[in-house]
This record gives structure tokens, sequence and C-alpha cells, in this order.
């Protein structure tokens, strides 16, 4: 059920029924949507806007027809003409009235969308390198990603999560150096560790394990007896690492992918032919970056991708002076292994020091799938953390950054991943560890689980009363008792969801929901709080067919709180403590 949707479809119809829709006219263009102003009504329509210069009319004329077809309808109460054409819709009482019974009757699946209509999409995120435990930065990345993920697969689309494994190239060696380094100290063996190097703590117990694998065969051996077995072992620890700091934040991926895996197979060699078989692969110099003079550039003749072909400022190397793929090259054979499994859609989440690398990977997919599939890049901001309103400090554990598994011991996992999806995730976010755990209105997690405890608590207390608030008992309640403007005000909200739904997914925008949820909250908090000096606002009344009705609201709205925090892999509470 949307009930913005069935309007709008209302709209159409009395559209069609005026004659007031010429041939070849845009009708997506036609919205109706909540007005800025909610004085002027629940509801508003653009359409006599939208039709007036194709049909040759003044939009108030077209108004004014479409309102009198409007206002024959019983789920309108009346229909305005606004400024210069728009319309303002009230809708009939009755209409807010049967809306919690249908919220009830379709769970946390009201506001499931179809408008993905099955299409597959790759969502890849993280991809962290695996030369440690993750960053904070990371941290955020992963929860943007699954819960867009989440949110477009509500909202009807065939998602796979992955993971892109980094471990193809040369940091993965100095990884393996670094837990050489740590096998040696397991011997009681003193080291130097060079600049460069991995130093944290955290590969302390890699090293021991590598000792208990291998004894002392490596010690005093070169490179080439143990490098290769050392960078396998070491990045496998480093992923079941990755993979355990993931859950602890409530994340898992349907899929992780290894860069290595594309070295030595002819991946490479596949993706570049393909371009090379569109006329996108040459032999060129390019012009000196910007910044750097004639005079301190030494151009020189290398293998290109003809980006700019597809909306990049400058072509892209793709193969180094000594005959080696540039780091570029594995990256255009990952996407087109994603293109070639099938995706409709893909979607990248990256760090925002990525942003030089959104034009070309871009022009790699358009090139790679002919123009089919597009290529969403997702940047995710900084995140700056505070105690007490004071930085925060690294950590000791990681030697260099404050750690996702830091992040999630402080907090929780459920507070970590709400917080993180309070800004867009191209705006910086500040995380304070005290304030996002403060219980007050002031913190929006705090507030959206505690109105969803609070409802929890009157479903508990309500059968002491002998009220049956059982999901199908109050579905059937007398909804005709529900007329209070601030009761009739909060079934308004819940009628925003499934549209919310759909203007965060068409958007990719999951924090929508996070935001959304707050605005629900505040609405039950307030009827909630209006009940201390208004007894008949109160849940549970003496006359139990009026506490039905009254709960059956309240009861609806958990329903979306439970919806969208599952969207954003948060647990509901059933109670505060």
């Amino acid at each position: 059920m949307n009930l913005f949707a069935e309007i709008r479809e209302l709209v159409l119809t009395a559209l069609d029924a005026e004659g007031l829709i010429p041939e070849g006219a845009n009708r997506d263009a036609i919205t109706v949507e909540p007005p800025r102003d909610p004085s002027h009504g629940d509801m508003a329509t653009n359409a006599a806007m939208v039709l007036a210069k194709p049909l040759g009319r003044k939009p108030r004329d077209v108004a004014e027809a479409l309102t009198a077809r409007l206002a024959q309808d019983e789920r309108i109460a009346t229909a305005e003409v606004a400024g210069p054409g728009f319309i303002n819709l009230r809708l009939a009482q009755s209409v807010w009235q049967a809306l919690p019974a249908a919220i009830l009757a379709q769970g946390v699946d009201y506001g499931r969308s179809t408008l993905g209509q099955g299409k597959r999409v790759n969502v890849e995120y993280v991809s962290a390198n695996p030369t440690g435990p993750m960053h904070v930065g990371h941290a955020r990345g992963a929860v943007v990603g699954d819960a867009l993920a989440s949110l477009l697969a509500y909202a009807g689309y065939d998602v796979t999560r992955e993971y892109y494994i980094n471990d193809g190239g040369a940091q993965v060696d100095v990884l393996a150096r670094s837990v050489y380094l740590r096998y040696l100290e397991a011997h009681d063996l003193s080291v130097d560790w060079p600049e460069g190097s991995y130093p944290g703590d955290y590969l302390i117990d890699v090293g021991e394990a590598l000792k208990a694998k291998v004894g002392d065969a490596w010690i005093d051996q070169p490179e080439d007896v143990w490098l290769e077995e050392a960078r396998t072992f070491a990045t496998e620890a480093m992923m079941d690492l990755i993979r355990e700091d993931l859950a602890a934040l409530g994340v898992r991926m349907d899929h992780f992918f290894s860069e290595k895996s594309l070295y030595g197979t002819g991946r490479i060699e596949a993706a570049i032919d393909s371009l090379r078989a569109r006329g996108l692969i040459y032999r060129g110099t390019l012009e000196p970056p910007k910044g750097k003079t004639p005079e301190d550039w030494e151009p020189r003749e290398q293998t290109l991708f003809k980006s700019t072909a597809h909306g990049d400022d400058v072509d892209r190397p793709i193969m180094k002076s000594d005959g080696g793929w540039t780091y570029f090259a594995p990256d255009i054979a990952y996407h087109y292994d994603k293109v070639t499994r099938g995706y409709d859609w893909l979607i990248d989440v990256f760090g925002a020091d990525h942003g030089g690398y959104v034009k070309r990977m871009k022009a790699a997919v358009a090139a790679l799938s002919d123009g089919r599939v597009p290529l969403d890049i997702k940047l995710i901001q900084l995140v700056k953390l505070y105690r007490n309103g004071e930085p925060f400090k690294m950590s000791k554990r990681a030697g260099t950054f404050v750690t996702l598994r830091d992040v999630v011991d402080m907090v929780g996992a459920d507070v970590a991943r709400f917080h993180m999806l309070t800004r867009k995730n191209d705006a910086p976010l500040d995380f304070d560890f005290d304030k996002v755990v403060e219980q007050s209105k002031e913190n929006p997690v705090f507030y959206v689980q505690y109105a969803h405890a609070r409802i929890a608590s009157v479903l508990r207390k309500a059968p002491e009363a002998g009220i049956d608030v059982s999901d199908d008992a109050l579905a059937r309640a007398d909804m005709a008792l529900m007329t209070h403007p601030a009761e009739l005000a909060l079934a308004g909200k819940l009628a925003e969801w499934p549209r919310l739904v759909e203007i965060a997914a068409r958007n990719t925008e999951p924090h929508r929901v996070a935001t959304y949820l707050s605005e629900l909250a505040a609405e039950l908090h307030a009827l909630w709080n209006r009940g201390n000096d208004e007894t008949g606002l109160r849940f549970i009344q003496d006359d139990p067919a009026t506490s039905q009705s009254k709960i059956a609201l309240a009861r609806a709205v958990s329903v979306v709180i439970s919806a969208g925090l599952g969207i954003l892999g948060v647990k509901p509470m059933e109670e505060m403590r």
C-alpha cells in the first residue's frame, strides 16, 4: 500500500476523464507529494502546471477542471487551487483511520516496493586492503554500503553484497615481510622495523601462528624461500580478522573477490582486449598533468585507454614502461567480470580519497558494457572522532588509527550504525563517543529506539487491562474512534513511508531512512507527551474499544520503525535500560 501512489493514480484517472492529458505528454512529470507547508493540506500535485503548456491553456483553468473531478472521490475532503495552478488536497478522515489496519495487515512489508523489478545490482563496499584491522573510515563505508544494499533489496532489487580483496599489490608484500618480522620475534629474535612496514600489535598473533605452522624453518632464509607462502598466510589471517570486524558491525558479504585471481589467468588481458576491440586502446603520449610544466615533465609513449571517449578528462595509462600493468588495469578487469556476470547496475562505495578515480572507472564500465550497465560511485567522507568534545586519540592496537572494533566495543553496533547514517555519505561526520550514547531527544538513535520501546511497553501493559493487542485484533479495531488531529497527523506520517523508501532507493541515499525514522519517532513522542495532560490521548483508556484504536496506531508506528531499522541494520528495542 502506497497512499501517495494511490492518490497520484486518482489524479491521472481524473485527468484522463477530463481529457486533460494530451497524447505524448510526460505522465512521469506529474507528482503527488507532501506540500512544503503542512497547513496547505495533506498532499499537493503539480499536474496543472505540467500540462498547461501542452494543452495550450492557463494552469489555473486546468487546475479548476481537475479539482472539480477530484472532489467527487470519497477519499478527497477538499481540493483547492493555489498560486499559479498547484492543487492542494485534504484527504477524508476515513483514509487516515483505515491506514493502521492496512499497515498491520502487511507488517514489515508495508513500504516494500517493486521499484527495482528484480534488476540485479552489485554493491561493492569496504574493500579495505587486507593489511590490518579496519579503521573508523572503513566502518562508515561498511555501514553505508550495507544499508544501501538492504534499502535496494527492500525496494525490489536483486542485490549482491561484494568485497573486493586488494591482495594483488605491493602492499601485500609489505604485509608478508611485517608478519615475517613478527615470526622472528616469536622466536625471541630481535628485529628492526623498516619505514613503511606494519608494526601494529595485531600482527603479533599472526607471527605466533606462523611459527606454529613452520617452526624455525624460515629463520635466516632469504625472501624467495618464504615470501609467497607468507603472503598467502598473512592475507588469509587478515581477511579472517576483517570478517570478524565486519560481523561485529553486523555486516556480512555475499561474495569476496580476490584481485590476485586476476593475475596470471588471462582475465586482465581479456578485459583489455575487449576495450581494444572497441578501438579504445592505443599507444600515445599524455599532456603534462595539472601543475606540471613541460620543463619538469618527461613525455613518454604509453599504452593508454581512451577514457575521454566516455566522459573522462584525460586518457589513462594501463601498462607501465616495464610491461607490467598499472593499478588501473586490474580494476578494469574486475569491473569487466562484474559486467559479464550479468548485473544491471553496479555501485561502488569508495573512500573520499578516491574522488579522482570516479570518472575513469565510470568510463571503463561504460565502454565495457557499451553503455548498458551504469556505475554509481558513492564517496564516503571522513569521520571525526571526539570524546567529551575533544579529539579522540589513536588506537594502540592498530598503532596508527582508531579501529572499527574500537568503535563497536565502545558504543555497540546499533549505535555506531545508526549514527553513521545520520548524514549523507558525502558529508563529513562528527562522532562523539559520549553524545552517541546519551539518553536524550538530541540523540537520534536513542530517540528512535525509545519510541519503539515505549510502544512495546504499551503492548505489554494493555493485556493486564483486558485489551487484546494481537495484530489480528488491532487490525479489526474500530478506527472511527481515532479522531484527534494529533493522531491523524501521526497516521499521515506513516503514510509517507512507502514514498520515502522509493525516493531513498532512487537516489541511493539510505540516510533518508534514518532521518524519516527520527521524524516519526518525534511525532510518536509528541503524542505520548500530550497524553500526560490530555488523558483522552493516552493509549490505554477505560473503554477497551477506544484503547484498541489508539494502540493499533501505536503498533503501526512500531511496525514501520522496525522495518526502517531493519534496513539500517539496527535492532528495535523492546525496553530501554
